[in-house]
């Protein structure tokens, strides 16, 4: 799927900076892991020269099998430069995402990669600074917590509050719980690709 076919697909998409160049650059690097690691063999030394993609940054990498969720695993936290974070993700999307099995040599003919590159968390007071097509949600309360990217408000169509409650089932909390005072809510923006 071209760039222009996501932005329309999604509606959104935030752009943190990255030059196409560095995009196909993480693009070959979570493909390379995912390929290399179904198809068992050792992976190669990724060389990076871009600045931006040395930055530390969070990242999901969402797999996708004909148009159908495969795997999605992401770090918010930004703990490691970008493109080490999409390699580890890419691995965990097509092999630890719980929902699905791992991802099988049978399967990566028709494995799309979609990355979103992921600003820092910016926790709000209050929940009008949420921007469906713009920002993701990440909730928590006490030991629950949950996140949906930007993206999915807008492929399903969400209002603001829809999302707020997507985010708390995702959570594992009742649909209101984000209206509670115990309940801590960040927003942040992708550039997704």
């Amino acid at each position: 799927m071209s760039e222009e076919e996501k932005k329309a697909k999604h509606g959104i998409g935030v752009d943190l900076g990255l030059t196409e160049d560095e995009k196909e650059r993480l693009r070959q690097i979570a493909w390379t892991v995912v390929e290399h690691r179904v198809l068992d063999k050792p992976l190669p030394k990724f060389e990076v020269t871009s600045d931006r993609l040395k930055e530390n940054r969070g990242a999901f990498v969402t797999l996708n099998k004909k148009g159908q969720l495969r795997g999605c695993i992401g770090n918010t936290r930004g703990n490691q430069p970008l493109h080490e974070t999409v390699a580890e993700m890419a691995e965990a999307a097509a092999f630890s995402d719980p929902r699905f099995a791992p991802l099988s040599r049978e399967e990566l003919k028709d494995i799309d990669i979609e990355i979103s590159a992921l600003t820092p968390l910016r926790k709000i007071e209050d929940v009008q600074e949420v921007e469906v097509g713009v920002h993701g949600i990440y909730i928590e309360k006490g030991f629950f917590s949950g996140l949906l990217l930007p993206q999915v408000a807008t492929e399903y169509g969400w209002d603001r509050i829809t999302f707020l409650e997507h985010t708390c089932y995702k959570a594992g909390l009742h649909r209101n719980a984000w209206k509670e005072k115990d309940t801590n809510i960040y927003i942040f923006s992708a550039d997704i690709f």
